[in-house]
């Protein structure tokens, strides 16, 4: 028996692999997004702190893949590149990891839906932010409101990427980035959690199980990423986070 097998029923468990599968996936052919599939996905028929445990070690792990795609050169780069989002972000991440377990499920599912259907939304509708030029105010403000979210949801994908867009990131330096922030992010997320209880005896074993739906998935992915109409698939992405975002923000409001 799974040591994590009285966290739920077998069929939802099921359920969670093929999130964590279709999550992969996703990210093997845009970058992003993991988190916030799980998250939204799996906060349906989940408890939110289980579906927050679940992702963290998945989310861990694919974005070391992904940082390191490149090798350990070019993400040292990326790292004294972004150090002022990396540390404000983290600092604000393990400081607001720390309300997972006093913010009632209403509250935490407000804070996972809004801000995914608002990235969600805005990308849909077309806009993209214009930045004049990177400045440590700005990324210190972003990264440290990422990292808020982030803490308390384990998404802190949309500000990253809006950010990253703003400024003008090249494709293949986005994807890199990205890799390095989430995967930094997920490391802070880790420590946060194991300290605030949301990883624990029974929901640790959960979240490392979770990895192999997870690296299939983005493994598959990687597979497919050259085959398609990655600017399509990623708006048909995006209206299925707006359409999970939104039904969270129903279930926080009504």
């Amino acid at each position: 028996m799974l040591p994590f097998a009285e966290l739920m029923p077998p069929q939802l468990l099921l359920l969670s692999v093929l999130v964590g599968f279709g999550a992969g996936i996703v990210k093997g052919m845009v970058g992003f997004a993991m988190p916030m599939i799980m998250i939204s996905a799996m906060s349906l028929f989940l408890p939110p702190e289980l579906a927050l445990a679940a992702l963290i070690a998945p989310t861990l792990v694919t974005n070391g893949m992904q940082a390191l795609r490149q090798g350990s050169r070019a993400a040292a780069s990326t790292v004294k590149r972004f150090r002022v989002y990396l540390i404000v972000g983290g600092v604000m991440l393990a400081i607001s990891a720390q309300l997972v377990r006093v913010l009632s499920a209403e509250a935490l599912f407000l804070l996972i839906g809004a801000p995914v259907s608002a990235f969600a939304l805005l990308q849909l509708s077309g806009w993209k932010p214009k930045l004049p030029e990177k400045t440590n105010g700005i990324e210190a403000l972003i990264g440290g409101f990422s990292g808020f979210v982030g803490g308390v949801s384990g998404v802190w994908g949309p500000p990253t990427v809006a950010y990253l867009t703003a400024i003008d990131t090249p494709k293949g330096d986005s994807i890199r980035v990205q890799g390095v922030i989430y995967g930094l992010g997920a490391l802070a997320l880790s420590g946060a959690h194991l300290q605030s209880g949301v990883l624990n005896g029974a929901t640790l074993p959960f979240s490392l199980f979770m990895i192999v739906p997870a690296v299939a998935g983005m493994m598959l992915g990687g597979l497919v990423h050259d085959r398609i109409d990655q600017q399509a698939f990623r708006r048909v992405t995006l209206a299925v986070l707006l359409i999970a975002g939104l039904n969270l923000v129903r279930r926080a409001v009504f």
